[in-house]
């Protein structure tokens, strides 16, 4: 597990003035990298890093002169946290490097993010428990959870090519369903869109095919964290999910937020493994005393909506639920990297991992609106009148997630936000 050192004292501050205001997400305690470049410029992509409400341009400092995040996340851990201690001492108050790094800023305002690097496969989890009681139930309400849930972390492969940066419009998906009744399905537009409030995980180092990966290392083969909205066609879904599970419900569109928030970073904000009493142990080559004790993150994860019609009266999101990464996940990022590996499989740096959706254990925590409108039959009230069973065009869903403890500096993700268009 990473250790704290002076990187994360809190009472740390930086000549980049807007890092030291108290609701930012990218305090110098933060430091995560993402991929840029200046909005209408052309410019080739590069790596940066946020401070406040800048971006750090790491090739024009002379630090990193890779056009994606792929080669650092393939360098190792070692290489990472020597960058990260080295730009925060260039970044604190009094850093005689302040007058050249300031020539090296972009406001925010002012960057296109793209997606943080190539990202060559993409599994997608179901860690939250709470989600999949909650789901079960509405499909197998004497038998929510399948016997296999409590012992293996379920997931399925993605598709990497539709995964994009926060601020990507996501176009309603057509595929087939089957209407209730009818002797056969119809194709057409989803009717039943839907969010899913998740973590991505992406790979640094990789391991070689054949080699598994031990739970005791999985970490040093996690480079960060990131907000992930695996957008969800529920009528396509619940006709072709079996016996193969996802595909077109899963493959046209998933948001991801453009920072990718290291280890390091999330170090003052780790937590037990928290599984709800009568669930049995893990096997072996997925347990351990590090990750019992600390496998977990401490991440308060919010949605908010802001509907057309809110947008066109001038009316701000409203948020729809929240809830905790660690109070939802029945495994860590740990047990999923050794899971993967356990038969020969070798990662990639930049592969990513979809956390599955991250619920608490109440209606309010939901981190979806199939949970949130227990199928669609409970509508969400919204504050100007307007109702929602699924998603409609227009609407624009924000994740948003936040570490905060004491005597820790409070860091954030940035947004992950997204369009329905029809």
């Amino acid at each position: 597990m990473t250790m704290l050192d002076e990187t994360h004292d809190p009472a740390l501050r930086s000549w980049v003035e807007s890092a030291n205001d108290a609701g930012t997400d990218f305090p110098i305690q933060n430091l995560p990298f993402g991929r840029f470049r200046r909005a209408g410029s052309g410019e080739d992509f590069r790596v940066g890093v946020a401070i406040g409400d800048q971006v750090l341009d790491l090739r024009a400092a002379g630090l990193l002169d890779d056009a994606d995040l792929k080669p650092l996340m393939a360098s190792g851990p070692a290489r990472r946290r020597d960058l990260r201690a080295r730009l925060s001492a260039a970044l604190r108050e009094g850093s005689a490097q302040r007058d050249a790094l300031a020539k090296c800023l972009v406001p925010q305002a002012q960057a296109e993010m793209a997606v943080p690097c190539t990202i060559g496969d993409y599994t997608d989890f179901y860690t939250g428990i709470h989600h999949a009681t909650a789901v079960g139930k509405l499909f197998r309400p004497d038998n929510p959870l399948l016997p296999n849930y409590e012992w293996v972390p379920i997931g399925y492969h993605g598709r990497s090519s539709s995964i994009v940066p926060s601020g990507t419009p996501v176009r309603r998906p057509r595929g087939q369903t089957q209407p209730p009744g009818a002797a056969q399905p119809v194709f057409g537009p989803c009717q039943r869109l839907d969010y899913e409030v998740e973590l991505g995980f992406f790979i640094g180092t990789g391991n070689a095919m054949g080699q598994p990966v031990s739970i005791d290392d999985a970490e040093e083969h996690l480079f960060g964290v990131t907000l992930f909205n695996d957008w969800s066609a529920r009528d396509i879904q619940a006709w072709e999910y079996q016996p193969l599970g996802p595909f077109l419900s899963k493959n046209f569109g998933s948001t991801i937020s453009p920072w990718v928030v290291t280890l390091e970073a999330l170090a003052p904000f780790r937590a037990p493994l928290k599984r709800p009493a009568g669930h049995p142990d893990p096997l072996p080559h997925l347990d351990s005393k590090a990750t019992r004790e600390s496998g977990s993150l401490d991440i308060r994860l919010e949605t908010w909506i802001q509907t057309e019609a809110m947008r066109k009266a001038g009316q701000p999101a409203v948020r729809l639920a929240t809830s905790n990464a660690a109070d939802a996940a029945f495994w860590t990022p740990a047990q999923l990297v050794a899971h993967h590996t356990c038969g020969g499989c070798n990662l990639q740096p930049g592969d990513l991992f979809g956390s599955g959706t991250l619920s608490g254990p109440s209606q309010e925590q939901s981190g979806s609106l199939l949970e949130l409108t227990k199928g669609g039959k409970e509508k969400v009230k919204l504050p100007n009148g307007e109702e929602r069973s699924f998603l409609q065009d227009g609407d624009a869903l924000e994740l948003r997630g936040v570490c905060e403890r004491p005597r820790a500096r409070r860091i954030g993700f940035g947004a992950c936000a997204g369009m329905i268009v029809g």
